[in-house]
């Protein structure tokens, strides 16, 4: 009896034991939290950063190792399209940028010190983290998503469950979008079914092969097969439909810098055939004697590059990709892995290919991968440029329309303004010759408002899931919405978006935009201090004195105010800040490029007591980046209570154009 007492006391105890571990396993494998965020992109990061500042619990799943994405990735020549479109915590990383370089803000830098920031956000809100986990299952209960699963993307780590009130899909992928049952679109629409111009296959100009290239392994026998990089297929009518995807490339981070450069060398799996092409545009571009002949090489700071495509062969992978949004986790790391040895084998054929002219080759040997950038992946990006993949299709689907001002949205909670862009989707045979089809590139797109719709998908599909990168847009609408700044906006929205939902107990359909807005608009960083006052020239705080033009262009916002007249009579816009709260402020002055643009510009400062001139020379204003201008600086002030402080921009001692544009006042320590 003992004996079995004893025995039965054993296995108790076993179970009890095994209980306790269990439970432990289960806390370590299990998280509830308020707001999940999948993606730890910039978008990502940004979204996870704004939920916990909100008040809420919050875990960001990163299937990587890295935060920031694209932005941390090698592209430092920030894409913006006009920098009035970038608010909140979005324009706070630009100038946490700038403030390690020593600018207001910047839009050019190196992807160390971008994924610095992002580490700091995480930090500072003390974010949970999970790096190296994927998405495996999605469990829903009615139009609810309950549970996410998700697996290790390497190794033999335990799976983990994760339940949320409100989920967010930041990936560029839309891999939860899908799998919670969203309904989605990849490829292209055909231009008629949303009324559009520049949607579909598109044979133009952009990034194009000459005339008379030989498509063939031996040049004018069709039957010896295509060079590599050219697919099979006919070209279907211009603005027809198709699930073809525009091409990926990385954005490549080099140095010519001796003490922190790492040789180019040839990569595992190279094969000088994948260049064939290559050598034949080259042979008929025989006068394309520089790398920016064959690459957008853009200057970064310390010596460093972000490397694009361009020219007819180049760092994009034309036509390879189409399988890669809807592709299982093993067919896309395939492809990644394709992509990567093509682009390193592209820059090594360029250093040491005999065929190469040896004027490339040698400016090409010049170049290697930085020591100090990406220190964990070998020096190499982790993130390839996922341009588009899947997109959302909601109860509001933006389209070109709306970039081009002939549909506006009423529910408008974020701005975008860049080109409608595409980069060539296929690599064809076009009457015996070879073509890239798909390019797309549509300038002079002004701030367009995206709708609230657009980020959230259908009632009846799902109440509790925002997707602010995956989001509801026809292909050449994506291709002016899809940029990383824009992107960190839309995740702020979406951030609040979730606080708001969870605390009013309904769907995020339901929610009203407008107090997003106005959230966003009193608290932009989401940290109770004063926010920037920005006064544009269409502001009602400004006075406009004598016959300025008034005219769109690449300025900051819609427009901007133009002087040019030869009477030279006395003009001004005064920007009038009446109401600011006492405080130090930074005052700047919005100067954007201009053609004939004046060599001065006068400006005054009037503090609420003393006026304080400045002479702005066009020669001392250095602009970096895709931007159209800068931020100029017009000192430092203490403004009191109950003045009524101004900057005036005047014709006085122009000798050309003059632009009077928006003017900041940025406050140096929170205003009383």
């Amino acid at each position: 009896m003992k004996n079995i007492q004893l025995k039965r006391l054993m296995v108790v105890s076993l179970c009890l034991l095994l209980n306790v571990h269990f439970a432990i396993a289960q806390k370590n494998d299990a998280y509830q939290v308020d707001v999940c965020v999948y993606g730890g992109n910039a978008a990502g990061v940004i979204a996870a950063y704004s939920a916990k500042k909100m008040g809420k619990t919050v875990l960001l799943i990163e299937p990587g190792k890295n935060l920031g994405g694209l932005s941390s990735g090698g592209l430092g020549f920030t894409d913006i399209g006009n920098k009035y479109v970038v608010t909140g915590l979005s324009k706070d990383f630009y100038r946490r940028i700038g403030s390690h370089y020593g600018k207001l803000e910047q839009w050019v830098f190196e992807p160390h010190v971008a994924e610095d920031i992002f580490k700091s956000y995480i930090m500072r809100a003390k974010v949970d983290v999970i790096y190296g986990y994927r998405l495996s299952a999605v469990e829903k209960a009615g139009q609810s998503i309950r549970t996410i699963k998700v697996e290790p993307s390497a190794g033999h780590a335990k799976n983990k469950v994760v339940n949320a009130k409100v989920f967010i899909d930041c990936s560029y992928e839309g891999d939860l979008m899908a799998k919670a049952g969203i309904t989605y679109t990849v490829g292209r629409e055909a231009n008629a079914q949303y009324k559009e111009t520049y949607n579909g296959v598109q044979l133009l100009d952009g990034h194009q092969f000459p005339d008379h290239i030989d498509p063939y392994r031996v040049k004018g026998d069709s039957s010896s097969g295509l060079i590599w990089g050219i697919n099979k297929g006919t070209l279907m009518p211009r603005g027809s439909g198709d699930r073809k995807v525009q091409s990926y490339n990385y954005r490549v981070c080099l140095t010519d810098d001796p003490r922190n450069r790492i040789s180019i060398t040839r990569p595992k799996g190279y094969d000088s055939t994948r260049y064939e092409l290559l050598v034949r545009l080259m042979e008929k571009q025989k006068n394309k004697l520089s790398l920016n002949d064959y690459f957008i090489w853009s200057e970064m700071p310390n010596r460093k590059t972000d490397i694009n495509n361009r020219n007819g062969f180049s760092t994009d992978m034309i036509g390879t990709n189409h399988g890669y949004p809807d592709g299982d986790y093993a067919s896309r790391s395939k492809y990644i892995e394709d992509l990567t040895a093509y682009t390193k084998g592209l820059f090594y054929f360029f250093g040491h290919d005999q065929r190469v002219p040896i004027e490339l080759r040698n400016q090409m040997l010049q170049w290697g991968y930085p020591k100090d950038e990406y220190k964990n992946n070998q020096n190499w990006s982790p993130q390839p440029y996922i341009r588009e993949a899947r997109r959302m299709v909601s109860d509001y689907v933006m389209t070109e329309n709306n970039c081009t001002g002939k549909a506006i949205v009423t529910d408008g909670i974020a701005l975008a303004a860049y080109n409608m862009d595409s980069h060539n989707t296929d690599r064809l045979v076009v009457d015996g010759m070879v073509k890239n089809e798909g390019n797309v590139e549509i300038p002079g797109i002004l701030p367009y408002p995206i709708s609230y719709k657009a980020i959230v998908p259908q009632q009846q599909e799902c109440t509790n899931l925002i997707v602010p990168v995956c989001l509801s847009a026809s292909h050449i609408a994506y291709g002016s919405i899809r940029m990383e700044p824009v992107f960190m906006v839309l995740s702020q929205v979406a951030a609040v978006a979730a606080s708001f939902s969870i605390d009013q107990g309904i769907g995020v359909q339901q929610l009203d935009y407008k107090k997003i807005n106005e959230k966003l608009t009193v608290d932009p960083l989401l940290d109770g201090s004063t926010p920037d006052l920005i006064i544009d020239n269409v502001s009602p705080m400004v006075k406009i004195e004598g016959n300025w033009d008034l005219k769109p262009g690449h300025i900051y916002g819609p427009n901007a105010l133009f002087y040019n007249k030869p009477d030279q009579q006395p003009a001004s816009v005064t920007f009038n800040a009446n109401g600011l709260k006492a405080g130090q402020y930074e005052v700047f002055s919005y100067y954007p490029l201009t053609d004939q643009g004046s060599n001065i510009t006068t400006i005054e400062v009037f503090d609420g007591e003393k006026s304080h001139k400045h002479s702005i020379l066009k020669s001392d204003v250095k602009v970096l980046g895709q931007t159209s201008g800068e931020w100029v600086s017009l000192g430092k002030y203490n403004i009191k209570n109950n003045t009524k402080p101004y900057v005036r921009i005047s014709n006085l001692k122009a000798d050309g154009i003059i632009v009077a544009d928006a003017v900041l006042f940025k406050p140096l320590a929170n205003p009383k």
